[in-house]
């Protein structure tokens, strides 16, 4: 078989030497990162709820699927790094993330959701924009829901206390004394 010649070579069933190394070079710690990631989404999820605001991930027991992730998940890796909150309207989203991005250096704005720092997407304005707005109520996406892929940069308590001023900011969460 000739991998540089015909489909073979346009399909790409081998890449460029320097992305395969890079690959190589990330993968022995990729369950750490990916486990940080897990943990301080669920952390981020409990303290969310405790102030009352509406969170979904499903590492916490009233998700409706967390039964059926820890059936089916690899206990050592959590419930993954995704978590949503509800600001209630796509201004007071919007707002959030820009303060988040711009005044906190918490993460980026951003339609992916895959990086080593937080990344945050407000879907009813961007991926999901285009579904008519019954169908994207339908699946859960109200106007005001932020899909935040927690990153791993900072320590946990920074994080949190970036995300904490800008929810007391926009309105979202009870001023600390």
């Amino acid at each position: 078989m000739d991998l540089h010649q015909g489909s073979l070579m346009l399909l790409g069933p081998t890449m460029d030497a320097r992305s395969a190394y890079d690959i190589s070079m990330r993968l022995p710690h990729l369950g750490l990162r990916i486990a940080e990631h897990s943990e301080r989404a669920l952390e981020f999820a409990r303290r969310l709820r405790e102030l009352g605001l509406e969170t979904i991930y499903p590492g916490l027991e009233e998700h409706p699927d967390h039964t059926l992730l820890k059936e089916i998940a690899n206990a050592d890796y959590g419930a993954g790094g995704v978590l949503c909150l509800d600001l209630g309207s796509r201004e007071r989203a919007y707002a959030f993330m820009e303060r988040l991005q711009n005044e906190q250096g918490f993460g980026y704005m951003a339609v992916s959701l895959g990086y080593y720092d937080t990344l945050m997407s407000c879907p009813a304005g961007t991926t999901s924009s285009e579904m008519p707005e019954e169908q994207r109520a339908e699946a859960g996406i109200s106007p005001g829901l932020v899909r935040m892929s927690i990153g791993y940069t900072g320590t946990l308590e920074q994080r949190w206390r970036q995300l904490a001023t800008v929810l007391e900011e926009v309105g979202q969460a009870p001023v600390r004394s």
